[in-house]
């Protein structure tokens, strides 16, 4: 049962709701534990996900995807992540990071010949921004792309690589003008069997240790001309174009691990006894219930508003940046809460809380942190003022 806000949502979007907790809870559920602790990608799901029609969520129906918008994506970021923040996450690159890139920005030749294996599941997708010494500096990339002939020459190393470790699709940026800062970096569309693509270390994560995270090294990786995606030394537009939308699928999956916490902590209190009596007629432990009841709820309808936003051209930066921060903090917060509502249960592995407090951590530092989000925040709304 999920104890919600009534945010008045249509007949469709309850459906896909229900549809997709269905199928979470029988793909993601049984195994969530264990891919975590073993660090095992979740290679099987994608020809599953594709199967229903999830991969391409946001692609044309004339394409044959869904054709669907940003409101549908976050409803289904929200339930896989409710069973499993990695998986989704790692859908979610797949889906949103990618295929909505390749949607907005790709030529019909690329579609064309990309579109069938990303939607069918067949090709495992990535994007590759970020490197050792340019996380939040994206702009200090290292990776260059030379042209040679008709081809592009890539040679750099990413890391922190969602679905980097399997994937066989990497949406990869490059220096292509070293000279001309944000001017000089164009987007690539890099398949492994171009050759000189290949995995470096494989990251010991925290949390979302089945997401498939690595380092991608690039030697002299030939990647044809019409593989750019975008203009050539327009990577910037591209990659900014689509961070914003980015915030918000990931905000949808901060709402899944609150709802997970809830999912935990009632049945919890009701069951374990302490004193003769359930813990949660405990006036201190209905008030954990109302602090992580609140954020969620509240959360969702933040999350649902700047995705309907995003489907009628509306989203500003600012506001998602501000959703990102305010749904990105709070689940780490209310993670925690359930943690501590266990007591000493919270803290063992047989249950999920320590999951839902290393997962959610990670979405108060990745899609840009929250000190960034804040300054991103503040310096729109004076310049907005001004």
């Amino acid at each position: 049962m999920t104890i919600m806000l009534d945010l008045n949502e249509s007949e469709e979007t309850t459906a896909l709701r229900e549809a997709v907790r269905s199928f979470a809870l029988a793909e993601l559920a049984p195994q969530v534990d264990e891919y975590d602790r073993s660090d095992r990608f979740h290679e099987y799901l994608w020809p599953k996900l594709g199967e229903m029609g999830f991969m391409g969520v946001m692609v044309p129906e004339a394409d044959g995807g869904l054709g669907l918008g940003y409101g549908a994506h976050t409803v289904i970021l929200e339930e896989m992540a409710r069973i499993s923040a990695a998986a989704a996450m790692s859908y979610g690159v797949h889906s949103s990071l990618v295929m909505d890139q390749l949607r907005k920005n790709g030529t019909d030749d690329q579609r064309r010949r990309y579109y069938p294996k990303l939607l069918s599941g067949e090709s495992i997708a990535s994007i590759a921004m970020t490197e050792a010494d340019a996380g939040s500096d994206l702009v200090g990339m290292r990776t260059t792309a030379t042209k040679k002939g008709d081809r592009w020459v890539l040679n750099g190393s990413k890391l922190w690589i969602t679905n980097s470790a399997n994937a066989n699709f990497v949406m990869v940026y490059a220096k292509t003008d070293p000279s001309a800062g944000k001017r000089g970096i164009t987007a690539f569309l890099v398949e492994k069997s171009f050759g000189g693509m290949r995995v470096g270390r494989k990251l010991d994560l925290f949390g979302m240790r089945a997401s498939g995270s690595a380092e991608l090294v690039f030697e002299n990786c030939e990647v044809p001309e019409e593989n750019v995606i975008g203009e050539v030394n327009g990577g910037v537009s591209v990659l900014m174009g689509g961070l914003d939308y980015e915030r918000v699928i990931a905000g949808a999956q901060c709402v899944g691990i609150m709802q997970a916490a809830m999912d935990l902590v009632l049945p919890y209190v009701r069951e374990r006894k302490q004193f003769g009596q359930p813990i949660g007629e405990f006036q201190l432990m209905q008030g954990k219930m109302a602090d992580i009841y609140t954020p969620l709820n509240a959360g969702r309808a933040y999350v649902q508003a700047a995705a309907s936003a995003a489907d009628r051209g509306r989203l500003t930066r600012k506001d998602a940046a501000s959703v990102f921060l305010f749904v990105a903090e709070n689940a780490t917060q209310v993670a925690l809460q359930a943690m501590q509502a266990l007591g000493a249960n919270g803290y063992s592995n047989e249950y999920s809380a320590q999951r839902l407090v290393r997962d959610a951590k990670l979405f108060e530092i990745g899609g840009g942190t929250a000190e960034v989000r804040r300054m991103l925040i503040g310096r729109e709304l004076y310049r907005e003022f001004g």
